[in-house]
């Protein structure tokens, strides 16, 4: 029996501040487009709104998190009830409020940072993981530092209690809950529960072997890879962003084949002529080429053999833009690189691609160190054919059958910044008809099947499945 489609209640479960999280913002904006409400649970950290309105149409809760939190301590727990009235006191009567001049804030950034090279504030990513150096852990006194020990053994799922505690405080009823990685997911499910809601489990990565989780070792390795499965089962459906991916959570959780929504970006009208706002952020010489790194500054990405690479390509600097771990490192390179590399703050998604249609190579050289980077499909990838920008690629079993078929860009031992450098340099210094013909393709693709209209529809089909009426 068909049901008629009406507005329905969506919340969308992030282990992060949702700032710069595209995927979140390309399901819910489509959401809202469609009349459906929609939440998003985030992270707070200061500098940030506990609750804001986006551009888009839905709302986003920022609550507090960590570890410390989680610990069952009924101090902590009167105090975790106080911040949540706060917060709904206050989500009346903060609206977002977006930069008037996204170009004005990039020069600003741009300035702040020149002032003051090397010297820019740590901002942790979700991949850095919790019980990093600025947990807030108590050191000092020997109870402290006990307390601290076993909190950092312990910070995952006290993290989790945390959040979880304080969002079941403030979010509203939904029909249908989507938890975002493994440490959204427990969330979301606790949600649901109180509701009687569906929930989906979005495993965007094999995260038993990716980042902080590939180097755990012990016990709570095995905790949290039986206690991810176990999440799994608990979940409605699963879904993840490739078929490789799909095939071994299929083995590992024992569910159905994941559904497949991959991280495409909406379909990008690219402006001509094209946009130059690295040069005029930066500033830059009309000549100079940009080659992009744009993503989280973690580990394994490839971030250190681009810089080892970019001497080696006359004519062209090295821009990263992002956010995580490594951005004090990054900054402290970029000031000794006599100009060849400049670190950019993240932008949100809504500004994205014409950033990234902005330069000439984007740049993806992740390391085969995990079952998870080899087969990979990031975010970067697609973006980058959606701006038509040519791409420069690990040769690896995820991403690599994309470039080729597409023939949208190059592919490279990401291991060697010699052959990151030859890569970049088979396009930088193809006839000018040649290396444009590198984006053409990547945007052809991207119009025609790697686009996230075509990818929301099918989830949007799994999420009627699921509530029983049409999304």
């Amino acid at each position: 029996m068909t049901h008629p489609q009406r507005p329905q209640r969506l919340t969308l479960v992030l282990p992060s501040t949702g700032e710069f999280d595209s995927r979140t913002y390309r399901i819910a904006s489509a959401a809202v487009a469609r009349g459906h409400t929609v939440t998003v649970i985030a992270r707070w950290k200061p500098g940030l709104l506990d609750a804001e309105e986006h551009p888009a149409g839905y709302r986003i809760l920022r609550v507090p998190f960590s570890p410390i939190e989680g610990l069952p301590l009924p101090g902590l727990v009167r105090a975790g009830r106080a911040a949540a009235r706060r917060l709904r006191a206050v989500s009346t009567r903060t609206p977002y409020r977006p930069p008037v001049d996204p170009m004005a804030a990039m020069r600003a950034s741009v300035a702040r940072a020149a002032a003051s090279p090397g010297s820019a504030p740590v901002t942790r990513s979700a991949d850095d993981g919790p019980g990093g150096a600025d947990d807030g852990v108590p050191r000092s006194s020997l109870p402290g530092r006990l307390v601290g020990t076993i909190v950092r053994r312990l910070a995952i799922p006290l993290t989790i209690r945390s959040q979880g505690r304080f969002a079941a405080q403030v979010a509203p009823p939904a029909d249908l809950y989507h938890g975002m990685a493994y440490m959204g997911i427990p969330i979301a499910l606790r949600l649901a529960r109180r509701d009687r809601a569906k929930v989906v489990y979005d495993a965007r990565d094999i995260y038993m072997d990716a980042a902080n989780l590939a180097r755990m070792r012990g016990p709570m390795r095995w905790f949290i890879a039986r206690a991810e499965r176990r999440w799994a089962h608990a979940a409605d459906r699963v879904i993840t962003v490739n078929q490789p991916y799909a095939e071994v959570m299929a083995g590992r959780f024992g569910v159905p084949e994941p559904l497949i929504v991959m991280n495409c970006a909406y379909r990008y009208a690219v402006p001509s002529p094209r946009p130059r706002r690295f040069h005029e952020a930066l500033p830059l010489d009309a000549a100079t080429r940009v080659v992009l790194y744009q993503g989280g500054f973690s580990r394994d990405r490839g971030i250190e053999e681009l810089i080892e690479a970019i001497p080696a390509i006359p004519g062209a600097v090295l821009v990263l833009m992002g956010y995580g771990s490594l951005e004090e490192q990054l900054r402290a390179e970029a000031s000794r690189s006599a100009g060849r590399i400049c670190v950019l703050p993240a932008v949100p998604p809504t500004e994205l691609l014409a950033w990234v249609a902005s330069a000439d190579v984007v740049a993806m050289p992740i390391q085969p160190t995990t079952l998870n980077h080899r087969l990979t499909t990031p975010n970067k990838l697609f973006e980058a054919m959606a701006a038509g920008v040519a791409i420069v690629a690990s040769d690896l079993p995820g991403m690599a059958p994309y470039v080729r078929e597409a023939e949208c860009g190059v592919l490279c031992d990401p291991t060697s910044p010699a052959d990151i450098a030859r890569a970049v340099r088979a396009i930088l210094d193809a006839p000018p008809d040649a290396r444009a013909a590198f984006g053409r393709r990547g945007l052809a693709a991207a119009h025609e099947r790697y686009n996230w209209e075509a990818q929301v529809a099918g989830l949007f089909v799994e999420y009627g499945r699921l509530t029983g009426s049409p999304w």
